[in-house]
């Protein structure tokens, strides 16, 4: 069964003054989150950005894709944190993505956390969605 998860924004002034309230329509999970061209493209000043929007969404989805892969080669992770970097550059857009991943994994052999840590971001939805962008990977094995 297909699910659609929603978000909005509103915004007003221009681009460079202006600012703008994201809303979290589905969940309702997180508090409304201020945004501003100069939490992009600047310093974040406890505003968010798209950016980090889609930096959340990368880390947890590849958390999710790279725990079932682990999980259906038999070596279900016993923890992963997972960090995503998303580079913004004015003038540009978005011109890399880093993903940082470090595994607690009974069982499994450095070799094959690397290989399968490297399936899930190929094939992790959210990579699949954005691979008009070059996406790295650094894994570890604790």
């Amino acid at each position: 069964m297909a699910t659609t998860r929603s978000a909005h924004t509103v915004w007003e002034g221009n681009l460079f003054q202006g600012n703008g309230v994201v809303s979290f329509d589905s969940s309702g999970s997180i508090a409304q989150q201020p945004v501003t061209w100069a939490s992009r493209a600047e310093d974040a000043n406890g505003r968010t950005s798209p950016e980090e929007l889609i930096a959340a969404a990368h880390s947890s989805c590849y958390s999710m894709a790279f725990s079932n892969i682990l999980d259906k080669a038999g070596t279900p992770p016993a923890k992963l944190v997972t960090s995503a970097d998303v580079t913004f550059q004015p003038g540009e857009g978005i011109t890399g993505i880093h993903i940082t991943v470090e595994g607690t994994v009974p069982g499994i052999s450095e070799e094959d956390f690397l290989a399968r840590a490297e399936e899930a971001k190929v094939g992790c939805p959210v990579s699949q969605a954005l691979k008009a962008v070059p996406i790295t990977l650094s894994a570890k094995l604790s």
